[in-house]
């Protein structure tokens, strides 16, 4: 299928206020949409004026949240080259996701290339200054004119951009986090491992909630036990055990984040152990207070590494590394950035030249 391209008439003025940039606000000028109909597939691929969207009352979307989408980021590099980091993995797994939420897939080849293709075109919106990127939200959602319970029969599916500095207002620095006891997000068998929007929503009431005591993120507990590590809001989340890096596993309740995967390999690659398995709230309690706890670090695109200080749980706050970040945490956001801003070499084949 061949991308049609239509350039805007007017191009919008580019923000110059790196420390004002935020994240998801300065949108470019131009976005990838196109089209799917059951019995016809995807058509009409193009590269468009960014604009609002037209989509019937009825849509699926609107009352049955079928919908995904993914999100990655663009680095301008100091040879003023622009770096895609690992593209083709958002691709793969937005596939993942349409297939749990009975959506049509994309060839990722074609999805990369639409990726490509975009940021060229969108190249001088890439920031230059440490800590910005453009980032990319790869959306589908369905569409048509039709109410029941049931899967849509037409679907859009569009990439928008943003520069975009840092996720927290405060850049690299460590967060406090909460451990929410009493709401739930996800379960194994439901859909927390696609990433779709109504795992977010359901995140919201105890993440305001959170913030009202002071704390910038919640921790989820497993839904079954309420004993169980999770994931946070916007991450993945990692613990320093001793010589072992261990997280919560893969098991359908949470994400498999992209960025999770890239640490994984890097701590492996410094000699850390890694361990994938069920970690209790109870366990974490006392390995923070044996000393057995070295570090806590959040991953994710959007913030991409986050170290944590403190968490709180139950009323019993465990603050860790007198509150600093920790040389793993900060070794490794050192060399996982220098590597999607090609200051670093690549040796995992991670980044894709635009």
């Amino acid at each position: 299928m061949e991308i049609d391209i239509r350039k805007a008439a007017q191009l919008k003025e580019k923000p110059t206020n790196v420390a004002g940039l935020g994240f998801g606000k300065a949108f470019t000028d131009h976005m990838f949409i196109m089209e799917y109909d059951a019995g016809v597939g995807w058509h009409d691929a193009r590269i468009q004026p960014y604009s609002k969207l037209e989509i019937d009352p009825a849509s699926a979307v609107l009352h049955y949240a079928q919908e995904i989408f993914e999100g990655l980021k663009a680095y301008r590099t100091a040879q003023n080259e622009v770096l895609l980091f690992r593209p083709q993995d958002n691709a793969a797994r937005l596939n993942i996701s349409a297939r749990r939420m009975v959506m049509p897939e994309i060839d990722p080849a074609f999805n990369v290339e639409a990726m490509k293709k975009l940021v060229d075109l969108e190249r001088d919106w890439v920031p230059r200054a440490e800590g910005t990127s453009l980032y990319l939200r790869p959306t589908m959602i369905a569409d048509g004119a039709e109410l029941g319970v049931h899967a849509s029969k037409r679907y859009l599916y569009y990439i928008i951009c943003a520069a975009t500095g840092m996720y927290y207002t405060k850049g690299f620095a460590p967060i406090r986090i909460y451990v929410e006891d009493n709401y739930v997000r996800a379960v194994r068998g439901g859909v927390g491992g696609a990433k779709t929007g109504g795992n977010y929503a359901a995140s919201l009431r105890a993440s305001e909630e959170a913030l009202e005591k002071g704390y910038n993120q919640v921790l989820w507990l497993d839904a079954v036990e309420r004993k169980y590590v999770q994931e946070v809001g916007a991450m993945n989340m990692m613990f320093l055990l001793g010589d072992t890096v261990c997280t919560a596993p893969v098991d359908g309740s949470i994400l498999d984040g992209i960025t999770r995967r890239s640490i994984l390999q890097l701590v492996k690659d410094m000699g850390y152990k890694v361990e994938e398995r069920p970690i209790s709230i109870d366990e974490l309690y006392a390995a923070g207070e044996s000393g057995m706890l070295k570090e806590a670090f959040g991953t994710g695109t959007a913030a991409i590494i986050t170290p944590v200080s403190e968490f709180c749980y139950k009323g019993r706050c465990l603050v860790l590394n007198g509150g600093k970040i920790g040389a793993l945490t900060q070794k490794l956001y050192d060399t996982l950035t220098g590597i999607q801003r090609g200051d670093l070499a690549d040796p995992y084949g991670w980044t894709v030249r635009v």
